[in-house]
């Protein structure tokens, strides 16, 4: 997932797909463990798609904190 779609979903969108993320990687890791796991670059996809998620949710923290210490 790109940047650009996430930052166009609303900050719920971005919990519940951060959460469902994160079950997702839950979920390979156990395969992983077992052995069955088809494809082992879709964690690392699926680490990364939560990084962003994580970053671009703290840079719009960041930015209505700066706008409350304008006013």
């Amino acid at each position: 997932m790109k940047a650009d779609d996430i930052r166009k979903m609303s900050p719920e969108e971005r919990l519940k797909k951060l959460n469902e993320l994160r079950e997702e990687l839950m979920k390979l890791r156990l395969k992983a463990e077992a052995g069955t796991l088809d494809n082992p670059g879709k964690i690392r996809a699926i680490r990364k798609t939560i990084a962003r998620i994580l970053t671009i949710m703290r840079e719009e923290e960041l930015k209505k904190q700066r706008g409350e210490k304008k006013s």
